[in-house]
């Protein structure tokens, strides 16, 4: 029967995830029967039905199934590697880098300037601050010290967007600020798939590189060693990973919390528990998780639609909680 469970986990999350993409695309402010998207996606539907599902719902789905499959693929890769069920991309600071450089576009008028030029400054500070997580933390093996290096990193970008806020030169941009931080795929077009799709595409590849040493690793460093474990390169992949993958996600999306956390652990029980085992489940249980939230952003009644950041916190805490509850022995 546990093998058997195992099997399915794939096809069951893939199935899912064909599900939530087309409610995606059928659902939201006009509801369209599946036919007419059908129609739309063909090139066979009417005028209003191709502009509402090929020019905005379409590049919405794209970008948040890309974006929930890199956060909780790197939430998979870190737990894994630092051997913390707590561990997610912020952790490393990349997701509070890229925000920091997105802030920045805000803040400095980049964004109206040219619209890559958030995604860009959020992609490249991403990278900074994997090389300063690489200078903080030395030649050390240790995964604790990547932690600290890391809390460290995530404080100054933190530090940094405090700051923007604080000193920013009116009220208009501190509320554009903050709107960015909440998290959204609202709007999305083509030209963000373009931008983050490399960065995710890369990102994805190399943390689904080096299954085996996340494997081993559960033996501790010397284990790992033992086995033949280049430590230096499978951190080595996993900090690129993180630092490019989450750097474009982030970019594209703004902060969105608790999907690199949950994911792994929703999907955990139905795998043998390896970190390998765990990785692309996660990563297709991320991208259909993300884009159900999104669903929800545009059906809950409100005077104006919820940020996906904050639904994806409301939702996440409860269900950790709970799942936490059933799994602590566990761990």
């Amino acid at each position: 029967m546990s093998r058997a469970r195992h099997r399915l986990l794939i096809p069951t999350l893939c199935l899912l995830l064909a599900l939530a993409a087309m409610a995606s695309l059928a659902l939201g402010a006009v509801p369209l029967s599946p036919a007419r998207v059908w129609a739309a996606l063909l090139g066979h539907g009417d005028r209003v039905a191709a502009a509402i599902v090929i020019d905005l719902r379409l590049p919405r789905l794209i970008v948040g199934a890309m974006v929930g499959a890199m956060l909780a693929l790197s939430g998979a890769a870190l737990q894994g590697y630092l051997r913390n069920p707590l561990a997610e991309p912020s952790v490393l600071g990349a997701s509070n880098a890229a925000a920091l450089g997105a802030v920045a576009a805000l803040y400095f008028g980049l964004s109206a300037w040219h619209p890559a030029a958030l995604p860009a400054l959020a992609i490249l500070t991403a990278l900074v601050a994997l090389g300063l997580l690489f200078l903080l933390a030395g030649g050390s093996e240790s995964p604790l010290t990547l932690i600290l290096a890391g809390i460290a990193v995530a404080t100054m970008a933190g530090a940094g967007i405090s700051l923007a806020l604080n000193l920013s030169p009116n009220p208009f941009a501190a509320m554009e600020i903050m709107s960015w931080l909440l998290g959204s795929v609202e709007n999305r077009s083509v030209t963000h798939i373009l931008l983050a799709a490399p960065c995710i595409l890369v990102g994805a590849a190399l943390l689904l590189a080096d299954g085996r040493a996340l494997d081993a690793l559960t033996l501790g460093e010397e284990g790992a060693q033992a086995l033949g474990v280049d430590l230096s390169r499978a951190r080595l992949l996993l900090l690129l990973g993180v630092a490019i993958g989450v750097g474009g996600a982030v970019a594209v999306s703004g902060a969105i919390g608790f999907v690199g956390l949950i994911v792994p652990h929703l999907v955990r029980p139905f795998t043998d528990r390896s970190p390998s085992a765990v990785l692309l489940p996660s990563l297709i249980g991320g991208a259909a998780l993300l884009t159900c939230a999104d669903i929800g952003v545009r059906l809950i009644p409100t005077t104006s639609e919820l940020k996906l950041g904050v639904v994806t916190a409301l939702l996440g805490v409860p269900v950790f909680l709970v799942h936490l509850m059933r799994e602590r022995r566990l761990w």
